[in-house]
C-alpha cells in the first residue's frame, strides 16, 4: 500500500513539474524595448530643470501612458548645440542600440542668424545618416524670432516642412507650440519651457509620435 502511494506520489510530481515547463515554453518572450534617441539642444536636454522633468522623461512617460510601455526615451539633448553640432555628434549620440531618433535641432541656429541653408544642409545629413543605418526619423520644427525679421523668418521656418517633404519623414512643425505665448508655462528667459511647460509639451508630441512612429506597434 505505502509503495503504491509513493508511486502515485512521484507521478504526480513529474506531471507538476513537465506542466510548469509546458507552460515556462509556452509563454511569450518579452518584447525588446524601442529606444527612441531625442537629439537637441537645451530645449531637450532640460535647461535648469531635472533629468526626470526634462523632455524626454516626460515623453517616455505619455508614451507609456498611451500604451506604448516597451518606449525607452534617450536625452541626446546638449545645451547650446547648433544643427551642426549635432550633426558632428550624431554618430556617437545616436548610439548603436538606437532604433529611432527625434531630430529637435535649429533653435540656437535661428537665435545666433545663421544662413537658414546651412541649417537645413546639416538636418539634411542628419536624417540620411539616421536612415542609412535603417532607423525610424521623425523632425521637430522651430520657428525663427521675429526680430530676425520676415525674409530670415521666412527662408528659416521653411526648412522643416521641406525638408519633411523632401525625405518623407513625419514633422511635429512646432516643439515650443504648446507654451510659446504662454509666458507662464516658460522661465525668467522667456525662452525655455519651465517643468509644468515641458509636461504640456510632452502631451502632445505623444500624441504625435505614436500615430506616426508607432501605429503598428505593440506596446
Amino acid at each position: 500500500m505505502m509503495r503504491h502511494m509513493l508511486h502515485v506520489l512521484v507521478i504526480g510530481l513529474i506531471g507538476i513539474v513537465v506542466s510548469g515547463w509546458s507552460a515556462a515554453a509556452g509563454a511569450q518572450t518579452p518584447e525588446p524595448a524601442y529606444r527612441l534617441v531625442v537629439l537637441g539642444d537645451s530645449l531637450s536636454a532640460g535647461f535648469n530643470l531635472s533629468d526626470d522633468e526634462a523632455l524626454p522623461a516626460a515623453l517616455e512617460r505619455a508614451l507609456h501612458a498611451r500604451g506604448l510601455g516597451r518606449v525607452v526615451v534617450i536625452n541626446a539633448g546638449v545645451s547650446g548645440d547648433t544643427t551642426a553640432a549635432g550633426l558632428a555628434r550624431f554618430g556617437f549620440s545616436v548610439g548603436p542600440d538606437a532604433d529611432g531618433v527625434l531630430i529637435a535641432l535649429g533653435a540656437n541656429d535661428a537665435l545666433q542668424g545663421q544662413p537658414p541653408e546651412q541649417a537645413r544642409a546639416n538636418l539634411a545629413a542628419m536624417i540620411d545618416l539616421a536612415e542609412a543605418r535603417g532607423l525610424d526619423v521623425a523632425l521637430a520644427g522651430m520657428l525663427a524670432p521675429v526680430n530676425l525679421g520676415p525674409d530670415y523668418r521666412a527662408r528659416f521656418d521653411d526648412i522643416y516642412p521641406e525638408l519633411a517633404d523632401g525625405k518623407d519623414v513625419p514633422l511635429y512643425p512646432f516643439l515650443l507650440a504648446p507654451v510659446a505665448l504662454h509666458p507662464e508655462f516658460l522661465m525668467g528667459d522667456g525662452m525655455h519651457p519651465t517643468a509644468a511647460g515641458v509636461e504640456l509639451m510632452a502631451a502632445p508630441l505623444a500624441d504625435f509620435l505614436a500615430q506616426s512612429l508607432f501605429t503598428d506597434t505593440a506596446p
